[in-house]
C-alpha cells in the first residue's frame, strides 16, 4: 500500500495522466481560469502513463486512481486516493492564490455525494465529512470542493461568469429527466445568461444502447429529444447524453457550452465504465473556487 508521503513526487504527474484541467469557453472579458479550479480525474494512478498496457497499469478490478468508496474497493486505498487528490488540489490553489510562500492552504476540504440517481440539489457551506445524499451541489464559498462521481453518467459543471458560484452535476439518465439542471441553476443565485458550463467524459452516443422507456422519459418533457435518439434495427436506440444537456441547459438560457466528449465506454483504458465492468471505480469532476 502506498504511503501518504509519496504525495509530493507524484504530483507533478499529475496532469500527464490522472488529472485534466477543465478547459473553459474562451471569453475575452473574464478568464474562469483564474477565478475557479475545475478538473476531471482518470482511472490512471500519476507515475502511470497512457502508453503502458492496461496489465501494467492496474492493480486490481477498481484500477489505481478509484475514487468511490461505494464500490468494494480498499477503503484504505481509496482514502489515499482522495488525499493525494486533495494535495493536487491544495498545491493549484496555493500556487494560484498565494503570494507568500510561507502561507499554505491547509483547509480545502472535498465534499462528496451519495449520488442516488435522483434530483435532490444541496447548497454547500461547510464540508460534512460524511457524503451528503444528493446528485447536485451548488457553493458559493471559496476553498470548499464540489465533487462528482461517474463511470458512464455525465458530469456537468457550472460556473458564473465571474467564478462567484460554482455547481456539480451528476448527470445520469435518470437525474437528467428528472431536471437535476433545472432544478440545480433554480437553487443558484446567478442568471441563466450569466453561466458558463462544462460537459464531461461520458458514455458516448455511439455505445449508448437504451429502451423505448429512456426515450419516453425525454420525449415526453420535450418532443425536441427526439433529436438525441437513434433508432437500432433491434428496436432499441443510441442516446446522446451530451446533447440532451445541451438541450436543456438552452432552453433553461445557458449558451456558454464546453464538453470533453471522450466515451468512457470505448475509451477504458483511461476511463471507467460501469456499463463495460460492472465491477470498477470511479472517475470525479471536480469544482472551487479559487
Amino acid at each position: 500500500m502506498p504511503k501518504t508521503n509519496t504525495c509530493n513526487s507524484k504530483l507533478a504527474n499529475f496532469t500527464n495522466a490522472t488529472v485534466e484541467l477543465v478547459k473553459w469557453p474562451l471569453n475575452p472579458s473574464h478568464s474562469l481560469d483564474d477565478k475557479v479550479l475545475a478538473l476531471q480525474t482518470s482511472r490512471l494512478y500519476p507515475q502511470l502513463s497512457l502508453n503502458q498496457s492496461l496489465s501494467e497499469q492496474v492493480s486490481s478490478a477498481y484500477g489505481d486512481f478509484n475514487l468511490g468508496m461505494h464500490v468494494g474497493d480498499n477503503a484504505e486505498r481509496v482514502s489515499h486516493n482522495r488525499n493525494v487528490l486533495k494535495h493536487f488540489i491544495s498545491q493549484q490553489l496555493f500556487n494560484k492564490t498565494v503570494k507568500s510562500n510561507t502561507e499554505l492552504i491547509d483547509d480545502v476540504k472535498i465534499q462528496w455525494l451519495e449520488q442516488i440517481h435522483g434530483s435532490e440539489v444541496v447548497t454547500v457551506t461547510s464540508v460534512d465529512e460524511q457524503a451528503m445524499v444528493a446528485d447536485a451541489s451548488i457553493t458559493r464559498q471559496k476553498k470548499i470542493v464540489l465533487a462528482i462521481m461517474t463511470a458512464d453518467c455525465l458530469p456537468i459543471l457550472l460556473s458564473h461568469k465571474t467564478g462567484s458560484e460554482v455547481a456539480a452535476i451528476h448527470g445520469g439518465w435518470r437525474p437528467l429527466a428528472a431536471n437535476i439542471i433545472a432544478k440545480t441553476i433554480a437553487k443558484m443565485h446567478s442568471m441563466p445568461s450569466d453561466i458558463v458550463a462544462w460537459l464531461g467524459p461520458c458514455i458516448g452516443k455511439d455505445a449508448f444502447e437504451v429502451g423505448s422507456d429512456v426515450k419516453l422519459a425525454f420525449t415526453q418533457l420535450d418532443v425536441a429529444f427526439n433529436n438525441a435518439f437513434v433508432k437500432q434495427e433491434n428496436g432499441k436506440y443510441l442516446a446522446d447524453l451530451h446533447q440532451i444537456a445541451r438541450l436543456q441547459l438552452a432552453s433553461l438560457g445557458v449558451t456558454v457550452i464546453a464538453s470533453l466528449e471522450e466515451c468512457t465506454y470505448q475509451e477504458t483504458e483511461k476511463y471507467y465504465s460501469y456499463r463495460k465492468k460492472q465491477i470498477t471505480g470511479r472517475m470525479a469532476s471536480l469544482i472551487c473556487r479559487r
